[in-house]
């Protein structure tokens, strides 16, 4: 194996431009790989594998086929068997072009497993937050018949991606023993050539008594007063430019601005499973990601037309927020707003309700959190881990810093137990109504006031076998004391808020941090830092960083 010695970043000299023709995926080529394609579970990489947001992969790589569908939906039919889970099943799509052969394929399962399955009308995509909303609505007041949910969609990864996600009646990602046991159970009907698995013919399952059609755009639509304050952004005029990306929300957010009156302009309602209006992101690849400068191109070059601009990803669980002031919000920055803001402007919220935050999340957020006289809740990443205080409402607000967050109603019950990214970007917009000033102008105010850090984020290739050792590293392989000069206060392996493993590392000074670890859905890993004494300190920080990690997994 060789050592990670060369990490930093290499930016594609294509980054930022529109896709060229020929780099756009083939997309006959890769529906038929989904049908046609045998995955080997003898392979790792064909096997079913739930990372931090479910299973994804690609057919073209024989990561994501029909097999695999086929195999998950069956273990998912017996995980609600054995738990007694006997309520509808909401299932939602995005636009990635696998998201509708592998809905096919799910739904053949579920109505061959008697399933109550709720499916869109007029077969609109679904944004992930709306999934987990009408679960939640649903399961409001019931102790029996519970709900659950799937949400076809690998976010905001590229187009030949699809995913596939499972979220329990809690609303939210389900959790790692869950996920674990649908996983293995899937690996088995793979073993066995899908041998016990249930499935009927697609329209014969479309025709099911079992199979209903849910209004999911209307529902949640008309329920969004309740947790922004659409008045304050109408009567203030608030000029919008809302750029889905191509994704599931592309036909909410007009009717959003007509249910609500709101001055508010979709840029682009393209629907394309090529992707083709993108700008490509940073590596070169075709990626959906709203926080991305590069892949953002298109909505930073309108800025002046509005007072404030934003975009979802594909499934719009995660928000990239636009200011005439600044451009493009890093996440960390529009996080650290979001907490200052709503904690002072939601009076009915539980005097005690914590503010949640990754371990990797800027700093900057526990500053304020101080401030605010609120208790910090700091978890590993993935948003699983904000899902129970989301739901009994101890947590305020849960963010990461790859910009998805989620926060309560304003009467302090739970809104959605999954990443939002479409009331994240409305906040915005509410942030910029009240305040008369927008997100970017008071980010400026409140580093003036506790600090500017700058934070770096990267990522480079990874085996599995290398992510496998940087998740098993140990505070005992940092042999320095001391960190870009600064003595080292604490070396964390589990998370503050909860204990859980952080699948990692992060070790913190004063003034700086640290943080390194696998991702849990590529094959790369990534290191996070941040210094509040500026680039030179945090280019230290990023060097002591990368030269850990290359000694930790380099071998003879």
């Amino acid at each position: 194996m060789n050592s990670l010695d060369d990490t930093t970043i290499k930016i594609n000299p294509l980054a930022g431009k529109p896709v060229e023709l020929s780099a756009l995926v083939d997309i006959p080529k890769l529906v038929t790989a989904y049908f046609t394609e045998i995955p080997d579970p003898a392979v790792p990489a064909q096997k079913v594998t739930f990372g931090t947001s479910g299973h994804r992969g690609s057919a073209l790589a024989t990561s994501f086929n029909e097999w695999h569908v086929l195999a998950i939906c069956q273990a998912i039919c017996q995980y609600r068997e054995q738990q007694g889970i006997n309520g509808p099943l909401f299932l939602g799509i995005d636009t990635h072009a696998l998201s509708m052969p592998a809905f096919a394929s799910a739904l053949e399962v579920l109505a061959a497993n008697r399933v109550e399955v709720m499916i869109a009308e007029n077969d609109e995509y679904t944004p992930t937050p709306v999934i987990s909303y009408a679960i939640l609505v649903y399961n409001r007041g019931r102790e029996k018949g519970l709900a659950d949910g799937i949400v076809i969609t690998p976010s905001h990864n590229p187009p030949q991606d699809g995913g596939f996600k499972y979220n329990p009646p809690h609303g939210g990602p389900a959790e790692n023993a869950i996920t674990a046991w649908i996983e293995n159970r899937a690996n088995e009907f793979l073993k066995e050539g899908l041998k016990g698995v249930k499935r009927i013919p697609f329209q014969q399952a479309l025709r099911a008594s079992t199979t209903h059609r849910y209004d999911y755009l209307n529902t949640y639509v008309n329920d969004l007063d309740n947790v922004i304050d659409m008045s304050i952004i109408r009567d203030a005029n608030i000029n919008m430019g809302v750029d889905p990306l191509g994704g599931a929300g592309v036909h909410y957010w007009n009717a959003i601005a007509q249910r609500y009156s709101l001055d508010l302009t979709v840029v682009n309602k393209v629907t394309d499973p090529t992707f083709r209006f993108m700008t490509v992101d940073w590596d070169g690849q075709v990626r959906m990601d709203p926080s991305s400068p590069y892949a953002m191109q298109g909505l930073i070059g309108l800025k002046n037309r509005f007072d404030i601009a934003f975009a979802c990803d594909t499934d719009h669980d995660r928000h990239g927020i636009v200011t005439r002031s600044t451009g493009l919000l890093p996440p960390n920055h529009y996080l650290t707003v979001a907490v200052n803001y709503l904690f002072q402007h939601r009076p009915k919220w539980n005097k005690s309700a914590a503010v949640g935050k990754t371990v990797v999340s800027s700093q900057m957020i526990d500053r304020i959190t101080a401030k605010l006289g609120r208790t910090l809740y700091e978890v590993p990443v993935g948003f699983k881990w904000f899902v129970d205080g989301l739901f009994k409402g101890s947590l305020g607000f849960g963010g990461e810093e790859s910009a998805g967050a989620s926060f309560l109603r304003t009467d302090g019950s739970v809104w959605a137990t999954d990443k939002d990214g479409i009331i994240l970007a409305l906040l915005s917009a509410e942030i910029t109504a009240r305040m008369n000033r927008d997100p970017g102008e008071i980010y400026r105010e409140l580093a003036h006031e506790f600090g500017e850090p700058v934070y770096e984020r990267i990522d480079a290739p990874a085996t599995p076998a290398q992510k496998e050792m940087l998740a098993k590293l140990s505070p005992q392989q940092i042999r320095s004391t001391d960190l870009a000069g600064e003595k080292i206060q604490t070396i964390l392996t589990h998370a503050p808020g909860n204990g859980a493993s952080i699948g990692g590392l992060k070790v913190i000074t004063e003034q700086g941090w640290f943080a390194a670890r696998p991702s849990g859905t590529e094959n790369i890993y990534k290191i996070y830092a941040e210094s509040f004494e500026g680039v030179d300190h945090l280019n230290r920080i990023l060097a002591a960083a990368q030269t850990l990690i290359s000694e930790t997994i380099a071998t003879d």
